[in-house]
């Protein structure tokens, strides 16, 4: 699809040379001999640099003619791209940090003043994650993290913001925290998780004791075809998690229960609506608190919603069994 609209006007003007004026092979002067020149977005301004070529002129150096580009240009874009870097890791940090969708992403990059498409969006997301990829891809910086403990424990799980997107597979070392791998599949089939797996076995120099993950079926084939005798433990999460189902579901069907019998509340609210004699206002006061139990729900197994309700409307049940002792409303 071609473009439907026109870059944006620089803001600011960069002019970028090459540190060096020497070939770095055969040490001869370089010689300038032209130019280039591109406009990059960033975050806080649009950037035309306007960037000095040297070339080697000695016929007998293996950098003969080859361009020498100012470094200072690869710390502010990737080669051929029209947005900065800051630009990428702020994408990246909303999609995975907090779980933004593209659109969410493209409007809080216009609400910054960033003129981008949403398909670029898209695009940049996939370089960010091509960047992380990158990063922790070095055998050596694996070598040198997890040979001082001598085995790894292996964590996996997959991070799909979006249903329908690519998935972000992470592989980290419980022990030592660092990050093994990061990449981004299309499915979550079994081989394919496997060859993550197997990537990451033969970077590393030591053994992989276990295995953590949250037990998908597909995990589970995996780890088994990959790290064969390999324990595979459920995350702590994960574990309790499943435990508390049980209780969950008691609790959730006990609050549906006493739901059903507090159901004929808003009538009573509607008789007490517009008077304002004690009687009227106690009642709607009470009536607010029930509606409040309700709709307060709890963080289960640990903070169950049903038990929390049934507490609430037991106080409120007592509060009036002694309203009707004293055989009056209370006071406003």
């Amino acid at each position: 699809m071609s473009r439907t609209a026109a870059r944006p006007t620089p803001t600011t003007q960069e002019v970028l040379e090459p540190l060096a004026d020497r070939c770095a092979h055969c040490g001869r002067r370089t010689w300038a001999d032209y130019e280039n020149r591109r406009t990059v977005t960033t975050l806080s301004r649009v950037i035309g640099l306007r960037l000095k070529i040297r070339r080697c002129h000695n016929e007998c150096c293996p950098r003969y003619l080859r361009p020498c580009r100012p470094e200072a240009e690869g710390a502010i874009a990737l080669p051929e791209h029209e947005f900065g870097l800051d630009v990428i890791a702020l994408v990246g940090a909303l999609r995975y940090g907090q779980h933004r969708s593209v659109p969410e992403i493209h409007q809080g990059l216009t609400a910054r003043g960033v003129i981008v498409c949403q398909r670029t969006v898209t695009n940049l997301l996939d370089r960010y994650d091509e960047l992380v990829a990158l990063s922790i891809r070095d055998d050596r910086r694996l070598r040198k993290a997890t040979a001082a403990q001598g085995r790894v424990v292996l964590a996996l799980d997959g991070l799909q913001p979006d249903v329908g997107h690519e998935v972000l597979w992470v592989l980290r070392d419980c022990l030592s925290g660092e990050v093994l791998l990061a990449r981004s599949l299309l499915s979550a089939a079994a081989s394919d998780l496997a060859g993550l797996i197997e990537s990451v076995k033969s970077a590393l120099g030591v053994p992989i004791a276990a295995v953590l993950s949250d037990g998908q079926h597909s995990i589970r084939n995996a780890v088994k075809a990959a790290l064969p005798g390999v324990p595979h433990h459920l995350c702590h999460f994960h574990y309790l998690r499943e435990a508390g189902r049980p209780l969950y579901e008691m609790d959730r069907h006990a609050k549906k229960e006493l739901k059903k019998r507090v159901r004929g509340v808003r009538p009573i609210e509607r008789r007490a609506e517009g008077k304002d004699d004690p009687r009227s206002r106690a009642t709607r006061r009470y009536c607010a608190a029930v509606r409040s139990a309700i709709t307060d729900d709890g963080r289960p197994p640990l903070e169950a919603s049903g038990l929390k309700l049934q507490r609430r409307l037991g106080l409120i049940e007592r509060s009036l069994g002694r309203l009707a002792k004293k055989g009056r409303p209370a006071a406003s």
